[in-house]
């Protein structure tokens, strides 16, 4: 291990004696070209916290609002850096790999001297960067949080000698793709595990638990046969709907009620909406028709979620389970597959529900409470797996971009990938 000494820089600590420590803009410079051709004769780029730097044609889904022309775009090279301005403390900054063009809210940043743009996405991308990234930032609130060429230019990193640089990246190249393979394994785990519990849940409160009683069509193409004794009913007929009244701005962390929105996360609010059982499904945006919460008492409804109470015929947790199953089969068949997914209320009152007696539904209700219980412990100690191999990833590359490894001890970092 080589001496080390004070960086003079907190978030850095130490680093190699023989490291130097200079400002962003002594290693870049901003690349201000722009972008005068037609939107469909140029390549565009966009940056994101979790990915970096993409190309538009490389993406299966976009999200935000889409372009309608490329003039005035910043033009982006080949190695170049780009920096979101408002989230930079967040992640969203980057190297690019394609030349291309960009957002004109984006810096665009081209190395210098012997500046290794790739050495500089590994350090740009820690959290220990993101967090100067915000300390140099400024903003009446944190949505209006920018961190402006200025300020980001004067932020102090360290710079080894060029060939230390293409050795830390190369290693960096090779044990990230170690473990990014490891994290895909995993997912792969994950996924199939989702796809039984799916599979099982959509078998059971279809079929029933009891293989040898006499079947019949249901006349419905997505559900196809059940037990000749069940019932099929419209949804209308069996609960009551309605939307909650409350909008993201009366969130209140600090809140007293329980605040249900458009996604598993649950927040808080000053005032309710619903006392009482409810089942509560997205109306819009990514989780439109995801059934996300069963819930009783006092708590607040976004204005874009749906609630379904009042129970008739059926067993509300025999109900969620059959919701979180089918009715993403109802937003395949619908009409409601456009750019922005949506549940249209006819959608709901006209959908199917197989209906069992009440004493079938709660032995149906038993197992699969147990069977997937079981799944989902499996899953959690399978996502548990991916966040120390992301936490393991996340302090592999801090300690090699600030010197606090060397390169020489692949070795160490390789049987501690191992342990995990």
């Amino acid at each position: 291990m080589c001496e080390m000494k004070d960086s003079g820089v907190e978030w850095l600590g130490k680093i190699p004696n023989h490291w130097m420590i200079r400002r962003i803009k002594n290693l870049f410079e901003l690349r201000n070209e722009k972008n005068y051709e037609a939107l469909e004769d140029v390549n565009l780029i966009s940056l994101y916290t979790d990915k970096g730097v993409v190309q538009h044609s490389d993406l299966t889904e976009t999200t935000g609002n889409k372009a309608v022309t490329a003039e005035g775009y910043k033009i982006v090279k080949e190695d170049d850096i780009v920096v979101n301005i408002i989230l930079c403390w967040m992640g969203a900054v980057g190297r690019s790999a394609y030349n291309g063009v960009t957002s004109p809210a984006y810096d665009v940043y081209k190395p210098l001297h012997d500046t290794n743009s790739k050495y500089y996405h590994y350090l740009f991308r820690t959290s220990q960067f993101n967090g100067e990234c915000y300390r140099y930032g400024r903003g009446i609130m944190l949505m209006r949080w920018r961190t402006y060429s200025t300020e980001f230019r004067a932020i102090s990193v360290p710079l080894p000698p060029e060939d230390e640089q293409k050795r830390i990246v190369n290693f960096l190249n090779k044990k990230i793709d170690d473990v990014d393979r490891l994290i895909g394994n995993v997912q792969k785990q994950i996924e199939k595990l989702k796809a039984y519990k799916q599979s099982l849940i959509t078998e059971v409160v279809t079929k029933g638990i009891d293989p040898t009683v006499p079947m019949k069509d249901s006349g419905v193409e997505w559900i196809g046969e059940i037990p000749e004794h069940w019932e099929l009913i419209r949804f209308r007929y069996i609960v009551k709907i309605t939307t909650g009244n409350q909008d993201t701005q009366n969130a209140n962390p600090e809140g007293e009620y329980p605040f249900y929105v458009r996604s598993p996360i649950v927040e808080r609010c000053d005032t309710y909406t619903f006392d009482g059982e409810g089942i509560l499904m997205a109306g819009d945006g990514a989780g439109a028709g995801r059934v996300f919460h069963l819930v009783d008492g006092k708590y607040a409804v976004h204005q874009r979620v749906y609630r379904f109470y009042d129970f008739k015929y059926v067993n509300p947790v025999f109900l969620k389970f059959y919701l979180e199953n089918m009715f993403s089969k109802v937003m395949d068949y619908g009409s409601a597959k456009t750019t922005v997914p949506s549940v249209r209320l006819p959608m709901l009152q006209d959908f199917w529900v197989c209906v069992p007696p009440q004493s079938e539904q709660q032995d149906m209700i038993s197992v699969l409470s147990e069977k997937v219980d079981k799944i989902e412990k499996l899953i959690a100690i399978k996502q548990s797996k991916i966040e120390k191999l992301e936490q393991y990833k996340r302090a592999l590359i801090y300690e090699y971009v600030t010197g606090k490894k060397e390169v020489s001890w692949w070795i160490k970092a390789k049987r501690d990938l191992n342990e995990i």
